[in-house]
């Protein structure tokens, strides 16, 4: 082969990547997000609802605040939204702060109440 001809290679367009590996992601990136008053991310606390990853790689997720008069209830959202939208793969990520069912401590994973020394 000659080094100096161009190449024959054409780009495969890549496929869109597995919602099952992007909802997988998504998770992971919504453990680096901890709540600010309590030393567990929001996924072990149990503040996360629902994880949609729909056929056009958009995520919608639900999530709720341990208390309405959460401290972080006007910026916990947003930056949610921010850290799904930077997950490979996604086109768009959209979250909704949901009051219901009310958040309570036995919603927590067991890591997370081992954590808080609730175990």
């Amino acid at each position: 082969m000659n080094p100096s001809a161009p190449s024959e290679a054409t780009a495969v367009p890549s496929e869109p990547r597995a919602k099952d590996d992007i909802e997988r992601d998504v998770i992971e990136m919504l453990k680096t997000v901890y709540d600010p008053e309590i030393p567990v991310d929001i996924y072990e606390l149990g503040l996360i609802y629902h994880i949609d990853v729909r056929d056009d790689r958009s995520v919608e997720v639900r999530l709720t605040l341990t208390t309405p008069m959460c401290p972080v209830a006007g910026s916990l959202p947003p930056e949610v939204e921010a850290k799904v939208a930077e997950v490979p793969g996604v086109t768009k990520a959209v979250v909704e702060l949901v009051w219901d069912p009310p958040w309570n401590p036995s919603m927590m994973s067991e890591a997370a109440k081992l954590e808080l020394g609730m175990l």
